[in-house]
């Protein structure tokens, strides 16, 4: 089975440019980004800044044609003396005003994420977006993401949330893991916040999922996001 890369890209923003950073991602460059280089936007997101770094828009791209397709998909931007393809060039220097940099990773596809196919043939309308960014031992990711698939799925459920993707981290030794769940409003996000309380309070089911994976875990970090109105997950279409 081939497996299904994504480009997951943390971008931090310069000022109040945020809105004109998510508008250039997805108006000026998605359909450059599948025409040319296979490469079909998932969706673009604002940083929910009370949850985390700020001002920051975080992009996500689904590959065609797994590993050989990351690898074309490089050597298009990188074959020219530039380090840069022709298309991107115009892109780029307009985008330069908007932010100061960023962070990417490489991701593979669980077996039970969601391909963007299915995002957009089954949409689910989300006011917000949970993103969990999970350190784990060693070698751990792929047993984390069937314990996701087997148990946390279901808890998702319960409050009312669905899976938009899971993934492992590439080039980091399986031991990260990248989690993005649809929720359809920010009172399921709270509930769900409530239901961490420490001690007999706790939700017996948020309990039971910190308990089956503290051997795994070594920290997690969550943020909200928000869906750029242009995306293929809030549009139901491709760029």
């Amino acid at each position: 089975m081939t497996e299904r890369l994504y480009l997951h890209e943390t971008i931090d923003i310069l000022g109040a440019n945020r809105a004109a950073y998510n508008h250039h991602m997805t108006a000026n460059f998605g359909r450059i980004a599948r025409e040319e280089r296979g490469l079909l936007c998932v969706g673009v997101f604002s940083t929910v800044g009370s949850t985390e770094r700020w001002p920051q828009t975080m992009n996500l791209w689904e590959f065609t044609g797994g590993w050989d397709g990351v690898a074309a998909n490089f050597r298009h931007e990188f074959a020219r003396p530039q380090h840069q393809d022709a298309s991107l060039e115009p892109w780029w220097a307009e985008a330069a005003s908007y932010r100061s940099g960023g962070y990417d990773r490489l991701l593979v596809a669980a077996d039970h994420s969601p391909t963007l196919a299915d995002l957009l043939a089954d949409p689910k309308p989300a006011e917000c977006h949970y993103h969990e960014l999970v350190a784990l031992r060693p070698g751990a990711a792929p047993e984390y993401l069937a314990l996701v698939a087997e148990h946390r799925q279901a808890l998702a459920t319960e409050f009312g949330w669905s899976t938009l993707g899971a993934w492992r981290t590439a080039l980091v030794n399986d031991s990260e893991a990248v989690l993005v769940w649809s929720i359809p409003t920010w009172e399921h996000w709270a509930r769900w916040e409530s239901a961490q309380t420490p001690g007999d309070a706790r939700h017996p089911g948020v309990a039971a999922w910190r308990e089956r994976t503290g051997d795994l875990v070594c920290d997690w970090r969550s943020k909200l996001m928000v869906a750029y109105e242009l995306s293929p997950v809030v549009t139901g279409q491709l760029l």
